[in-house]
């Protein structure tokens, strides 16, 4: 009898061993899940008013589903094949998904599947948030070929892990890469050509720029630690992050770990220019000497000192990691100038995070400034210190201002005066 109680007991601490080891297996895949959906940035996409991952993000005549596990209204009664092939093929069981579910998804891992599936199943709270879709799928991208990454033969692991944060899960190439009239990326992949990552188009008033090593227009000038810091503070000592991109950092980068933004930044720094003919910038120190002299007849000069220089010096160069540099700001090279006006315009805080509690804050000179004096000043700024970009005009500023998509309410301008400003009808 004796030895029997003894088997008994050991059978039941081996079967809540077994029990703690399969928990602790799922709480470590729930974990890893949190990290997989923070660098896919699953947030931003489908939180909306009701709460985080219950979806209802407006796409055009689409809206962002409930990923929460909600059995009735999220994907509750989704099992792992369903979940994988609305992840990785963008097919969810209504019939193809939209083109904004990104088809980068493809590569992802097996394991990382499983443990994002893990993480909306057991480490998300359900939301019960109904949200209309259009009577038919609706969808423009072809069907997605799942192919799991895998490095390339010979292929550095340090960059390769960046590759398929920056292929795969952060899928940069959706903004960053020109599409064609279709509407679909020129390339999906590095190995597809120079057209990846080369400069995306119009996001909501903001240009998502060229992240090869173009020398005018590119990250030439940016370091692997220039990236790395931008990546984990959306900051670094030439630049800080604006646009879109401070909701990138904000809901996504920052939540990387450090090996893991600078094996992007590796990747990056890996890519040739698409234009190899840029010369690199070569600063010019002409109109930062006639500033300091007193000689602002340049026509946008005396807007600039009157309105930017105490941020951003007479010299361009600004405060490190702090106020952005101008010269040589790739930025600021770009061939359309709308993200320089709009920041001019609205102006845009940079909010702190754990690893840079500062904010940063550009004021907003729409208020100040008519369309010829902000077109005089940003033109000042793209042809100063070695900077050669194209003159922008008041018309250019009129279409940015009036575009009621990006300013419905023309008090976000601000004004010198409190009463107008309380006033202003939208």
């Amino acid at each position: 009898m004796k030895k029997l109680l003894i088997v008994l007991t050991l059978g039941v601490f081996a079967v809540a061993a077994t029990a703690r080891a399969a928990t602790s297996d799922l709480e470590q895949s729930v974990r890893r899940g949190e990290y997989v959906a923070r660098a896919s940035n699953c947030i931003a996409c489908h939180t909306y008013h009701k709460g985080p991952y219950a979806g209802g993000v407006p796409f055009g005549i689409v809206n962002s589903p409930n990923i929460t596990p909600d059995k009735e209204t999220g994907i509750g009664r989704f099992d792992f094949a369903a979940f994988d092939k609305a992840v990785r093929q963008g097919i969810s069981p209504r019939g193809p998904m939209s083109v904004m579910m990104p088809p980068s998804y493809a590569i992802m891992t097996d394991e990382d599947v499983h443990d994002l599936y893990n993480f909306f199943m057991h480490g998300v709270q359900p939301i019960d948030n109904k949200v209309s879709q259009p009577d038919k799928p609706v969808s423009e991208a072809a069907p997605r070929e799942v192919r799991p990454f895998a490095p390339a033969p010979g292929e550095n692991p340090v960059v390769a892990r960046g590759r398929y944060l920056v292929e795969g899960l952060g899928h940069c190439g959706f903004c960053h890469t020109p599409r064609n009239a279709q509407g679909v990326e020129k390339a999906q992949w590095a190995s597809q050509g120079k057209d990846f990552l080369s400069g995306g188009g119009n996001y909501a008033g903001w240009i998502a720029i060229n992240l090869r090593g173009d020398n005018q227009d590119g990250l030439a000038g940016r370091s692997v630690g220039d990236l790395t810091e931008f990546f984990l503070t959306g900051r670094n000592d030439p630049t800080a992050a604006f646009g879109k991109m401070i909701e990138v950092v904000e809901t996504s980068t920052r939540y990387l770990t450090r090996d893991d933004a600078v094996a992007m930044a590796r990747f990056l720094k890996s890519l040739p220019a698409k234009d190899p003919s840029q010369a690199p910038f070569r600063e010019d120190k002409t109109v930062a000497r006639q500033l300091w002299k007193g000689d602002d007849s340049k026509p946008g000069a005396a807007a600039y000192v009157d309105s930017c220089a105490s941020c951003h010096r007479t010299d361009g160069s600004g405060y490190a990691r702090f106020f952005p540099e101008l010269r040589g700001n790739p930025v600021l090279l770009s061939g359309d100038p709308v993200s320089l006006i709009h920041i001019v315009l609205q102006g845009q805080t940079l909010p702190g995070f754990k690893a840079a509690p500062s904010s940063i804050t550009m004021p907003p000179f729409g208020w100040r400034l008519d369309d010829q004096q902000l077109a005089d000043v940003v033109t000042f700024i793209r042809g100063s210190w070695g900077n050669h970009a194209p003159a922008v005009s008041a018309e250019d500023v009129r279409k940015v201002r009036e575009d009621k998509s990006l300013f419905p309410d023309p008090r976000v301008f601000g004004n010198s005066s409190v009463d107008k400003l309380l006033n202003t009808q939208p």
